[in-house]
């Protein structure tokens, strides 16, 4: 990988989990937690994928960049994919006490917090310092 697509692999991530990791670590010793996703053939009662996710994100987000291996950059990708795709089946409602709401958190992201920015779009910290770009610009046409 290389260092283009680590630092972008960095940003969407940073941009994915919204939760910071003491945050996320509380959340995921809660039964709620505990009590949705799915889990790995042949671990009845066992840890779901995405509550073990999310203790690799904890830790993932306590570590500095420099730390980072190949196998972390994957696991990065790896939740990036998973909250876009969750986040695209959002249920029409409100979705506070939802499984689907909790699924998110134990990937690290709390869709009640902020929406997720558009992929390949401005980082959601460039959004919160400028606001949202505005839908009808002036000039020429495209």
């Amino acid at each position: 990988m290389s260092g283009s697509e680590e630092r972008q692999t960095y940003r969407e991530f940073t941009e994915a989990v919204n939760m910071k990791p003491g945050e996320l670590q509380q959340w995921l010793e809660t039964p709620e937690s505990k009590h949705v996703g799915w889990q790995k053939k042949g671990t009845a009662g066992g840890e779901s994928v995405g509550h073990e996710s999310g203790r690799r994100i904890v830790d993932l987000l306590r570590r500095k960049r420099d730390q980072l291996s190949a196998a972390d950059y994957k696991h990065m990708r790896k939740v990036v994919g998973y909250v876009r795709r969750h986040m695209a089946q959002r249920p029409s409602g409100d979705v506070r006490a939802t499984r689907w709401r909790y699924s998110l958190m134990n990937w690290g992201h709390d869709p009640v917090k902020a929406p997720l920015p558009p992929p390949g779009g401005p980082s959601r910290k460039a959004l919160e310092r400028h606001g949202s770009p505005p839908k009808n610009r002036r000039g020429p046409a495209r």
